[in-house]
């Protein structure tokens, strides 16, 4: 069993916790997962050919995940940053669009914080727009829609943050106090 540990406190929560925990109606019992994503090599693949990233279910509440992966990626990463919500109109200082078929441009990461049950219509509107990777955040996991997705072409991540990714990757982990260079549960051992 892997433990992840947020990476940076929000006010009300974790940083990237997608509420629907295992159990939790509409949510997927862990003993059913089968589908492998992609391991850490492909997973840094994907952030390093990502230019623009597009946060479904992006919001304005600072004390919500999306809003703090929100923040990390426009003061942390070069990526182009999107925001898709239909019930509001501006985060950050930047437009909110109300579906991915209204943004600007096509995005390469599509970012989803939204319920299970709404996230076989977010991989036919990832599809429809041309993405080429669907990532699901930490909490978020949905066999079919990966497997879906997949058959049609798209890269997929589930059960992962963006914001713990991309630092890891990219050094960012100070950010949070640490700056070991290594993720570890092993207790370093000091000398007396």
């Amino acid at each position: 069993m892997t433990t992840v540990l947020p990476l940076g406190p929000v006010a009300g929560g974790d940083a990237c916790a997608v509420p629907a925990a295992p159990g939790a109606p509409g949510a997927p019992e862990a003993a059913e997962r089968t589908w492998v994503g992609p391991g850490a090599a492909e997973r840094l693949a994907i952030l390093r050919r990502t230019r623009s990233v597009a946060i479904v279910g992006a919001s304005t509440n600072p004390a919500r995940a999306s809003y703090f992966v929100a923040t990390y990626l426009l003061a942390s990463s070069g990526y182009d940053v999107y925001f898709v919500n239909p019930r509001a109109t501006e985060l950050l200082g930047r437009p909110v669009y109300p579906s991915l078929a209204a943004l600007p441009v096509v995005p390469d990461l599509v970012d989803v914080f939204r319920r299970h049950d709404d996230l076989p219509t977010v991989l036919e509107e990832t599809l429809a727009v041309g993405a080429r990777t669907l990532w699901l955040q930490l909490g978020s996991w949905h066999e079919e829609v990966a497997r879906t997705g997949e058959a049609a072409g798209l890269d997929v991540v589930m059960d992962r943050c963006v914001k713990i990714e991309h630092a890891r990757f990219h050094g960012g982990l100070h950010l949070a106090g640490f700056d070991t260079g290594v993720i570890s549960s092993r207790r370093q051992r000091t000398a007396r």
